[in-house]
């Protein structure tokens, strides 16, 4: 049988792992799986007719496909402060005929949000990022780290967006109508660190309001931070990240105020530092400057009743020292005083409470993701990761690592990987192939998202003519 009619058949083995009942190439079933079904899909939809012939992406919209693709740079970002679209650079193979006049993602974004507004009733969109840089070496939200990229599509879609949390096995393509789901794809090493983080030393505040400050240190000298809120389950949101210092084992106190002190200790030398900073309403840290205050070790600090306390141990043996402090007039320093030997134990950083709320910071392996993952626990929760908001998907790629593979709904393939995209329609996923631009490339089962540059040619609407829209 030939591949392009084999195409509209699907094995009984694979149909049961799909569907349960329905057969692809027959009417979409009332209420069949959302992963059952395919869609049009275009590869570097902002090229429009540069590279390949695709129009416009309302134009292609208007003619019902449903993933696009826009390739996105961070390195103008201190600039723009957003994100460019193009291949090997912002503007590079950037069709602007009937699409926005500017390299900008949000520009490009609000087009899609115009249009799934207009259209309620269609079938649920695909917007896929594809990192062509590695957005970690972003050291801030500020900068473009994966919290903005996060920000901006919640800014773009709003109710529109499906994140990957609220998603649930078994939806329905009709139940997705008008919904519209962000997938990240390229660098490897981003869309690792999407899925969570890594550190040595994790250490937790926790204030009457449930804000959470957690820090630790890279283990090469690097030091960073994440900011969130303890949730009504017992969740914690994590809102912000960022690189605050360099150093190693840190501590971190936060009082009602959201004022923080953070201790350190230095990353080559036994001496200790310490800097304080300001939590805002958006999550985000105001640091000040960084200051020695003594020589020691492993520094902890906790918030008292008329300041802070600060215990380390000495570097010549095993003697604890206390120093307390409160914050001078301009509250960017600690006048400190009362320093002393001490017999009381130095605090637990690792953990924090307040009221009946508690947080403990670890890390280890969550199945495939490394030893050295950073997760928490509070009262009510056991094992979370401290990561970024779910907001995208995050795609699973022929030759990626296992932890992409785990809990991934989105797998994707350059077209040729034939073998790669049936197993992964098989198992139940939702499958791109990317440069399928010719009818032999047909799979069976067929690839949910065959991305083409040429999708209004004879021999790919033959191939598609059973697509959702």
């Amino acid at each position: 049988m030939p591949r392009i009619d084999r195409i509209r058949r699907v094995g009984t083995a694979a149909l049961a792992v799909l569907t349960g009942t329905a057969v692809l190439g027959a009417a979409p079933a009332v209420g069949q799986p959302f992963t059952s079904d395919t869609f049009l899909a275009t590869h570097n939809s902002y090229s429009g007719d540069v590279d390949g012939a695709k129009g416009s992406i309302a134009q292609q919209l208007d003619r019902g496909v449903r993933f696009v693709e826009f390739d996105v740079h961070d390195n103008g970002y201190a600039t723009t402060h957003d994100y460019g679209i193009g291949h090997g650079a912002p503007g590079d193979l950037v069709d602007h005929t009937g699409n926005p006049a500017s390299d900008n993602l949000r520009d490009w974004l609000a087009v899609v949000n115009a249009w799934s507004a207009a259209h309620p009733t269609a079938a649920p969109i695909v917007v896929m990022l594809d990192l062509k840089d590695d957005l970690t070496d972003n050291q801030s939200y500020a900068a473009g780290n994966l919290a903005a990229v996060n920000a901006e599509l919640w800014e773009a879609f709003g109710p529109r967006l499906l994140t990957a949390p609220d998603y649930r096995a078994g939806a329905t393509t009709d139940s997705l109508r008008g919904k519209v789901l962000t997938l990240l794809s390229g660098d490897r090493g981003t869309r690792a660190s999407y899925r969570r983080d890594v550190g040595e030393h994790p250490a937790v505040a926790l204030n009457g309001h449930g804000q959470v400050v957690e820090v630790h240190d890279s283990g090469a000298g690097a030091l960073w931070y994440w900011t969130g809120s303890y949730g009504a389950d017992g969740r914690i949101t994590w809102h912000r990240h960022g690189r605050y210092d360099s150093g190693r084992t840190p501590a971190v106190a936060l009082d009602d105020s959201g004022r923080i002190v953070e201790v350190h200790q230095s990353q080559n030398a036994a001496t200790l530092w310490y800097r304080t900073g300001q939590l805002g309403t958006d999550g985000e840290i105001s640091w000040s400057a960084s200051h020695q205050y003594d020589n020691g070790m492993l520094p902890t600090v906790a918030v008292t009743g008329d300041g802070v306390r600060e215990i380390h141990r000495s570097a010549a043996n095993d003697q604890n020292w206390q120093w307390r402090g409160s914050f001078d007039a301009s509250g960017t320093t600690i006048d400190w005083t009362d320093n002393a030997a001490t017999g009381d134990p130095r605090y637990d950083a690792a953990s924090a409470a307040s009221g009946t709320r508690r947080v403990r910071v670890t890390t280890g392996a969550e199945g495939p993701t490394p030893a050295r993952t950073l997760r928490y626990s509070t009262d009510r929760v056991d094992g979370g990761r401290v990561r970024y908001p779910q907001v995208a998907f995050d795609e699973y790629q022929h030759g990626d690592p296992a932890e992409l593979q785990q809990d991934a709904l989105f797998y994707g393939a350059p077209a040729t990987e034939s073998t790669f995209i049936e197993a992964g329609r098989d198992s139940g996923h939702l499958v791109r192939g990317w440069d399928f631009d010719s009818a032999a490339l047909a799979t069976d089962p067929p690839a949910t998202y065959a991305a083409t540059n040429h999708p209004y040619d004879a021999w790919y609407q033959d191939l598609t003519r059973d697509a959702v829209r």
